[in-house]
């Protein structure tokens, strides 16, 4: 390794936040002059590093500064949004030639940076550190070709003629695999895209430009794969010897067409932009999606997944096309990678284990169901979406779970502001109220409770002796639902030996209460597995509630626990508002499920509410399932098979700081009453 590569590695790839801002700023500013800025920026990213920047970004110092801007910032779609394609293509008709930039303008990548591609290339050449020794190869080639030359124009071939040499890579087998994988993972900008469809069926000649060491027939391959066919001719640098950059290719382009009133389109500003204009050309600057989403998203991520994830949010919510509502970008944008890691999660544990059905417990199952259906329609036949609830739960299962009972309906509520009527109500035994007041009123005339007398530590021990002296009696009251449910489930398990019962959070009570129903009281013969994304923690009050049905397997955690991401599971804090937050990312338009009670209680159940907020649910999970399919037709699944808890629980930490500052204690009691 030369020194200046050294020296460049150690200034600029040591840090990735020193490398990703950068690059920002030098692959923009190509002119000489402009280089000994883009030295003095990296020096400044460094001595702040060192100055203790550092520490700041390893406590998440970086993602909360993202947070306050995302809890200000209007809707990332309404600020990139742009004129209408078609508005755009009438503006376009008085050219006679009209340019596009390919890269980052016709064409995205479903990564943050163009050179993340390499991580999936090494992937394929199953050759280690891959990614840094191929741009180390390109860009000593370019010095060398230029100090030979005069020009930096290199070939893919040049690159990989370097690499067989130096690194022993294959040089046929290396192009081949990068030219492929380019194919592969590319897709269009569907702004331009539908520019593009306009102008052609006009009839105005097209062409394509690009600075780049891909041959002009891989290029042209990649622009029709993604629908830009029809091009009159594609100009690609490295076939010319000259470039956009140093503004030779337009020169050489303009000569060959023989056309005088040309414009180009293009993301960078000298390139695309100040270069065209040297040469005579009209010029519209397309604003780099990546760049416009960078200080929007999460830096605490891993590096594949964290350029896959930003890539994708950025080509959909900053390429103009369609301004879309906070709800939408909110489940786009935090609960889309949570809720499929979480699926993908799901399915390695329900294969690995030989479970034949996966419950989804409603409300925060419905978009779990519909994403996992979505990524593995194959296994749609043991999916179940059912119907269960906490207060179900603690209803059903009191013969066995009595603490649980007593603790959630009245030592939860004890000075909360709830009245006895109230209390008794929501344990669906107002009929032995009476009875209560009546056996106070006979022997304790001075200390009475009434109906409409709140639930408070000084009573709270004489109404639970009172319903444990009549404790036959309050169970009886649940019977005709167990008996439902029975059947309910019964049909739902279809005999499946194996289940696995998935909710949100967080003590795992749902999966725990179904298991004793399953084989202690409805003597299913079946064995039950609670698959959650996150448990309770230590900001809870029984933080250690689950802990050793998780130390045997019984449950499992999906982003954190005590045993893994520990960090984590530190900071998840319910009460500022963060179990709130997450199962709001997780919120369905269907009402909250009471029980088996009624004639119609399962048509209540499924049929969706129209107030705000399920509307407001409606449009986070348009926008979860829209970022599962467009991780899906990217392709790069085939390489990312799997989502880390770590990694899908970035984003949603953004979106959870940013709630904190606008979510009212009112909200934050809901959940945790």
């Amino acid at each position: 390794m030369t020194l200046r590569m050294s020296i460049y590695g150690t200034l600029v790839n040591r840090v990735p936040e020193i490398r990703e801002k950068y690059h920002m700023v030098r692959d923009t500013q190509t002119a000489s002059w402009q280089r000994p800025i883009a030295w003095l920026y990296l020096a400044s990213l460094n001595a702040g590093w060192l100055l203790g920047k550092r520490q700041a970004r390893q406590t998440g110092g970086r993602d909360l500064q993202t947070a306050k801007l995302l809890s200000a910032a209007a809707p990332e779609s309404v600020s990139s949004v742009r004129e209408t394609p078609e508005r755009l293509a009438r503006r376009l008709m008085e050219y006679d030639v009209i340019s596009f930039d390919v890269f980052d303008t016709l064409l995205f990548r479903p990564f943050s940076r163009p050179e993340d591609l390499f991580y999936i290339v090494g992937q394929k050449l199953d050759y280690l550190d891959f990614r840094r020794i191929r741009m180390e190869a390109e860009a000593r080639e370019r010095e060398e070709h230029r100090r030979r030359s005069g020009s930096g124009e290199i070939s893919l071939s040049d690159i990989y003629q370097r690499l067989e040499r130096e690194a022993g890579i294959p040089a046929g087998e290396g192009m081949r695999t990068e030219e492929e994988t380019e194919r592969a993972l590319c897709f269009a900008n569907p702004y331009l895209l539908e520019v593009f469809r306009i102008l052609r069926q006009k009839g105005k000649r097209l062409i394509a430009l690009s600075d780049m060491y891909l041959p002009e027939k891989t290029v042209r391959s990649m622009l029709e794969k993604c629908g830009f066919s029809g091009m009159e001719d594609c100009f690609v640098s490295c076939e010319y010897g000259c470039s956009k950059s140093d503004g030779g290719l337009y020169e050489r382009v303009k000569k060959k067409l023989g056309a005088g009133n040309c414009i180009h389109i293009g993301d960078n500003r000298i390139s695309d932009g100040e270069n065209a204009g040297k040469a005579g050309w009209d010029s519209l600057l397309y604003q780099n999606v990546n760049t416009a989403g960078l200080s929007f998203r999460a830096s605490e991520m891993s590096a594949v997944a964290g350029s896959v994830y930003r890539g994708l949010a950025n080509a959909h919510l900053r390429n103009g096309l369609k301004a879309r509502s906070r709800d939408y970008e909110c489940g786009f944008l935090y609960g889309g990678i949570l809720a499929l890691g979480y699926c993908q999660f799901i399915h390695e544990y329900t294969i690995a284990h030989g479970i034949g059905r996966i419950l989804f417990l409603a409300r925060d199952g419905d978009i779990l169901s519909r994403v996992y259906r979505l990524l593995y329609p194959e296994e749609a036949g043991k999916v179940r979406y059912v119907l269960w609830s906490r207060l179900a739960a603690v209803k059903l299962s009191a013969r066995y779970y009595k603490y649980d009972y007593f603790r959630r309906f009245l030592f939860h509520k004890v000075n909360q502001g709830f009245p006895l009527e109230q209390i008794f109500q929501a344990m669906e035994l107002s009929d032995m109220l009476d009875g209560l007041t009546r056996q106070e009123n006979s022997g304790r005339q001075d200390t009475a409770l009434k109906k409409t007398e709140l639930l408070t530590d000084g009573n709270v021990r004489r109404v639970q002796e009172y319903l444990l002296d009549h404790w036959e009696e309050v169970l009886a009251h649940y019977d005709s639902q167990l008996e439902i449910g029975k059947r309910y489930y019964e049909q739902a398990l279809s005999g499946a030996k194996k289940a696995a019962v998935v909710d949100i959070g967080w003590a795992g009570s749902g999966a725990m209460a179904l298991d004793v129903l399953f084989r202690r009281v409805w003597r299913f013969d079946c064995q039950v597995t609670g698959i959650l994304a996150g448990t309770n923690t230590c900001h809870n009050a029984e933080p250690d509630m689950s802990e050793a049905q998780l130390a045997s397997g019984k449950l499992v955690s999906y982003v954190f626990s005590q045993a893994h991401n520990r960090d984590l599971w530190e900071r998840h804090d319910p009460a500022r508002g963060d179990n709130v937050a997450m199962e709001k990312l997780f919120s369905s338009p269907f009402p909250g499920f009471r029980g088996f009670s009624g004639p119609d209680w399962e048509e209540r159940s499924i049929r969706p509410d129209t107030d705000s907020r399920a509307r407001q649910a409606a449009q986070i999970q348009e926008g979860i399932l829209d970022f599962c399919r467009l991780y899906l037709e990217s392709g790069v699944g085939k390489y990312l098979p799997r989502i880390s808890g770590r990694d899908a629980a970035a984003p949603a930490r953004l979106w959870m700081e940013a709630e904190r500052k606008n979510m009212g204690k009112e909200d934050i009691q809901c959940v945790l009453a």
